[in-house]
C-alpha cells in the first residue's frame, strides 16, 4: 500500500477545516483567517477564492446537492456559495455566538429534501438550500460542541457539557435526552445507527444503542478523546485520546470489557478517519506522521507518510482513492492511496 502526493496547496492560515464535492470534483478548504479557497480534485487547480468569514471560519460542509457548499463563521452566520461558479448565494444570521459546526442530512430516498444544521452557540438550527430557518430548537444547556445525524436522517443529535439531545429532524419533537455530566467532544453515529459514541473531556468514550436504552463506558485514556471514526461496516470504531490510536471491536454486545488494537505514534493522535466504502484507517499525530492500517489484520500498518506539520482535518475523497490533509501550518496536501 503507497500514499503518493498528488497535490498541495498553501492557506493564508491554519486549516481549519476541509471538504470534498460529493461526486470528488471539488475539495474546498477554510482557514482560520476565514478564507476559503475551491481547488479542482484532480490536478490542485485554485478554482475560487471565497471571502468566508472576515472574523474567522470554523467549518465548511458540501450538500448532498452539488456546488452548494457552506460555511460557519465566527461572526454568527452560515453563508451558502455556489462552488463551481464562485458565487455567494446567502448569508443566513444564526445570533451572537460562533456557528462551530454544520452537518447536512444523509441523503434518502424517503428524505429527499436536504437539511443543513448549523450549531451557534447553545442553539441547533436547521436551514434549507436556499439558507432560511426551516426550524430552530430550544437552547441545549451549554454551548453545543458536537452534531451527528443519524444516518437515515431522520434524526440529529446535538452534543453539549452535561448530555446529548436526539432531535427528531420531521416533526422537531424531543426523541431523547441522554445525560453525561461531562464535557462532550466528539459524536459519531455508526453507519448502522445502532451506537451513538461520544469521546469526552474526562477522558473517556461512551456509547448508547438509544433504541435499547444500553450504555457502555470505555475509559483510561492518556487525554481528552477528541475524535472518533467508524468504519463502514459499524464493526471498528477509531479513537484518539494518546499516542495510540484506538480501535475498539463494536460487533455483538459491543466493547466494554474487550481489548482495543493499538496502532502506536510517537506523538498524541490529533486526528482518525476510516474511508467511507473500505476498510482503511487514516491517524495523524502531532509530530507530522500520518499512517494508514487495516485494523483487523495481525500487521495492521499498511503505510506511512511524514508531514512538516500536524494534520487538522483528514478527509477521505468519494471512492476512497484520495486523502485530503489540512494541516496545522495552513498547507494542504492531497495523497493519492494505491496498492
Amino acid at each position: 500500500m503507497n500514499l503518493t502526493k498528488h497535490w498541495a496547496a498553501q492557506l493564508d492560515d491554519y486549516a481549519i477545516d476541509v471538504g470534498w464535492s460529493p461526486g470528488g470534483e471539488l475539495l474546498a478548504a477554510a482557514s482560520a483567517a476565514g478564507t476559503l479557497r475551491v481547488y479542482s480534485a484532480s490536478d490542485g487547480a485554485l478554482r475560487h477564492e471565497l471571502p468566508g468569514h472576515a472574523a474567522g471560519a470554523n467549518c465548511l460542509a458540501f450538500a448532498p446537492t452539488p456546488p452548494l457548499l457552506a460555511s460557519g463563521g465566527q461572526d454568527g452566520t452560515v453563508k451558502l456559495w455556489d462552488a463551481g461558479s464562485g458565487q455567494h448565494l446567502k448569508t443566513s444570521e444564526l445570533g451572537r455566538g460562533w456557528v462551530e459546526h454544520l452537518a447536512w442530512r444523509p441523503a434518502a430516498e424517503n428524505r429527499p429534501t436536504p437539511l443543513l444544521a448549523a450549531a451557534c452557540g447553545r442553539r441547533l438550527t436547521l436551514l434549507d438550500l436556499e439558507g432560511s430557518v426551516r426550524h430552530a430548537f430550544s437552547e441545549a444547556a451549554k454551548t453545543i460542541s458536537a452534531l451527528a445525524w443519524d444516518p437515515k436522517g431522520g434524526a440529529i443529535a446535538e452534543a453539549h457539557f452535561g448530555g446529548i439531545r436526539i432531535w427528531d429532524a420531521d416533526d422537531f419533537l424531543l426523541q431523547k435526552s441522554l445525560p453525561y455530566a461531562n464535557g462532550i467532544h466528539a459524536l459519531a453515529w455508526s453507519p448502522d445507527g445502532r451506537w451513538l459514541v461520544s469521546g469526552n473531556q474526562d477522558p473517556s468514550v461512551h456509547l448508547w444503542i438509544p433504541a435499547e436504552d444500553i450504555e457502555l463506558h470505555m475509559s483510561g485514556y492518556e487525554g481528552k478523546v477528541r475524535h472518533l471514526s467508524f468504519d463502514p461496516t459499524s464493526r471498528w470504531l477509531a479513537t484518539s485520546g494518546g499516542r495510540d490510536a484506538c480501535v475498539w471491536d463494536c460487533a455483538g454486545a459491543g466493547p466494554e470489557g474487550r481489548e482495543p488494537a493499538m496502532l502506536p505514534h510517537d506523538a498524541p493522535v490529533c486526528a482518525v478517519s476510516f474511508q467511507g466504502s473500505h476498510g482503511l484507517l487514516a491517524t495523524g499525530s502531532s509530530d507530522g506522521t500520518v499512517m494508514l492500517w487495516s485494523p483487523e489484520r495481525a500487521q495492521p500498518l499498511r503505510a506511512t507518510v511524514r508531514m512538516p506539520s500536524a494534520a487538522a482535518r483528514l478527509s477521505w475523497s468519494p471512492g476512497d482513492q484520495f486523502l485530503a490533509i489540512g494541516s496545522e501550518k495552513g498547507a494542504v496536501y492531497v495523497l493519492k492511496c494505491e496498492a
